[in-house]
C-alpha cells in the first residue's frame, strides 16, 4: 500500500465482492437480501468462524483460507442433508491488510463459491482491530419437516464415516514439527496430500440426498471423530462400540500410522477432518452405502449403537480399548 489511501469498504465490496453475488443480493447494493425457499422446504442456517492464528495460519494462501471458510459451513449443510443456496460473509480484517492478499482472498471465494454451488448474499467487511476473522452464515434446504438431526441415533444403528479420517490432524502436526521422524519417512505425494486435506476440506454436499433417506442422525467431523461421537450421543442412554481396524484412513495416513503407531489417537481426535458422520438402521447399511458410493462419495461402517451412559468405545484387534485424555479439540 506504501502510503497510498486505501478504497473504502463500498470500494472494496464492489471491486472483491460483488462479482459474486447471487440471485437477491442485488449486487450487494442493498444492506439485506432475499431468498425465498423452493415449495415444501426448510431453510436450514449455519454460522462458523474462523480466526487467523487459531484455525489457520496467517500466511496460508489467501485463497485457501477462503476456501477454508466456507467449505466448513457447507460441510454443516450437507450433514443436516440439505442443498446449499447461498452464505453471508463478514470479513474482519487486521490493520496490516493489503490489496493483493485481498484479491486472492476473493479470487479463491469466488472459485470455491461456484464450485461447491453456493452463491454470496451479502455480509460485512471491517477492521478487526486484532488478527483476521472471516464468519461466515450459510444458508440450505431440506424438504419441509426432514432436516437429519444430531442426536436421534437409535440403539442397533450402524455408525458410518465418510472418505477418511485424520488426514487432516496429520497435516497440521507435520505444519508444526515438519522434521518429525514419521514426516521424514513420507513420500512428497503422501506429504502433499494430507496438506492439502488440511488446507482444503471438502464438504460432503453430493451425500445430503443419501442423508436425507436413509440416515437416522448426522453431524460433521470437525472437531475429532472420538469427541465428535460422544457429541451425538450424550448421556441419553445410548453409547457406541467403534471398531478402530474399520476407520477409513487414507494411503498417507495409514503410512504414519506404520510408521508411528500413535499417530492413531492424532486421527482419531485431532479434528478438521469435515467427514459426514452418522448413523443408519442396520436393515439400510447397504442400501445407504450402494447410495453414496452412487453420488461418488465412500462410506465406511465403522461401529454400533449400544445402550450406555459411558463415552463410546474404540475398541482395537491387538490391545485394550483405547481412552483418550482429550478426545476433542476444545475451543476454549
Amino acid at each position: 500500500m506504501s502510503g497510498a489511501p486505501r478504497p473504502s469498504e463500498e470500494a472494496l465490496i464492489a471491486r472483491f465482492f460483488a462479482p459474486l453475488a447471487g440471485p437477491g443480493a442485488d449486487g450487494l447494493r442493498d444492506d439485506a437480501a432475499s431468498l425465498v425457499p423452493s415449495p415444501g422446504h426448510d431453510l436450514v442456517l449455519t454460522a462458523d468462524a474462523i480466526v487467523a492464528g487459531i484455525h489457520y495460519f496467517p500466511d496460508d494462501p489467501p485463497a485457501s483460507i477462503a476456501r477454508k471458510a466456507l467449505a466448513v459451513n457447507l460441510s454443516d449443510i450437507a450433514a443436516k442433508g440439505a442443498a446449499a443456496r447461498g452464505f453471508l460473509l463478514t470479513l474482519a480484517l487486521p490493520d496490516a491488510w493489503t490489496e493483493a492478499w485481498l484479491a486472492a482472498f476473493a479470487e479463491g471465494l469466488g472459485q470455491a463459491s461456484r464450485d461447491l454451488g453456493c452463491p454470496l448474499l451479502g455480509g460485512d467487511t471491517v477492521r478487526s482491530g486484532g488478527p483476521a476473522l472471516i464468519g461466515v452464515t450459510a444458508v440450505g434446504e431440506v424438504p419441509a419437516g426432514a432436516i437429519v438431526r444430531r442426536t436421534t441415533a437409535r440403539v442397533g444403528d450402524r455408525i458410518c464415516v465418510s472418505g477418511t479420517i485424520g488426514d487432516a490432524a496429520l497435516g497440521l502436526r507435520m505444519r508444526l514439527k515438519p522434521d518429525a521422524a514419521w514426516v521424514r519417512q513420507l513420500d512428497a505425494a503422501s506429504r502433499g496430500h494430507i496438506t492439502d486435506r488440511y488446507l482444503h476440506p471438502r464438504p460432503r454436499l453430493a451425500l445430503a440426498p443419501a442423508l436425507l433417506r436413509f440416515a437416522t442422525a448426522a453431524m460433521d467431523v470437525s472437531d475429532g471423530l472420538a469427541g465428535d461421537l460422544a457429541k451425538m450421543l450424550p448421556g441419553t442412554g445410548r453409547s457406541a462400540v467403534v471398531d478402530v481396524a474399520a476407520v477409513p484412513l487414507s494411503e498417507a495416513a495409514a503410512r504414519a500410522v506404520r510408521t508411528e503407531p500413535d499417530l492413531i489417537d492424532t486421527a482419531l481426535t485431532g479434528g478438521d477432518d469435515y467427514e459426514i458422520l452418522c448413523t443408519v438402521a442396520p436393515g439400510d447399511r447397504d442400501a445407504f452405502r450402494a447410495a453414496a458410493d452412487a453420488a461418488g462419495v465412500p462410506v465406511a461402517v465403522i461401529g454400533t449403537v449400544i445402550s450406555g451412559d459411558g463415552p463410546p468405545v474404540f475398541r482395537t484387534d491387538t490391545g485394550p480399548d483405547k481412552g483418550f485424555a482429550t478426545p476433542a479439540f476444545s475451543h476454549f
